[in-house]
């Protein structure tokens, strides 16, 4: 591989619609899809979209479809990273956000373990949030190439 085909990124942006969700996860897996991740890592990439999507949805712009969703990615060799972002209200309090079970809408019966989910399947995970102005979710997982497993 060489460091032009090493190297790659992309950004993305759309209405904060819940049915956008499963057109970033899409997104998402066909960019890291040149590394050819197993079927473990490619779900776990498309199931941290999801939970990151839809708390910037539910969470920060409480459904108000005006809101825009940002998604940036890298690729940087085999490690991919990926920011999901909103400007919606931010969270009061992140460390209790961040608890297992913790959630700030029990009404829609949500689970409350998005950021534990998201934090187990990723290699690296960071919620940075103001409110008033937003979250920002950065993440980082390395692909191992099926290739290098069967070499």
């Amino acid at each position: 591989m060489t460091n032009s085909e090493a190297r790659n990124f992309m950004s993305v942006q759309f209405a904060a619609l819940s049915e956008n969700e499963s057109f970033a996860r899409v997104v998402v897996a066909a960019f890291v899809s040149r590394l050819d991740p197993t079927m473990e890592e490619l779900n776990d990439l498309k199931t941290v979209v999801s939970e990151a999507v839809t708390n910037c949805i539910i969470h920060g712009y409480d459904s108000d479809p005006a809101g825009v969703v940002s998604i940036s990615a890298s690729i940087d060799f085999e490690t991919v990273h990926l920011t999901i972002e909103d400007q919606g209200r931010g969270i009061e309090d992140l460390e209790l956000a961040q608890q297992p079970l913790y959630t700030s809408k029990p009404e829609l019966e949500r689970s409350g373990m998005g950021f534990t989910i998201m934090e187990n399947f990723m290699d690296e995970f960071e919620v940075t949030s103001e409110p008033g102005r937003g979250t920002s979710i950065s993440m980082k997982k390395t692909i191992v190439s099926k290739k290098a497993l069967y070499n």
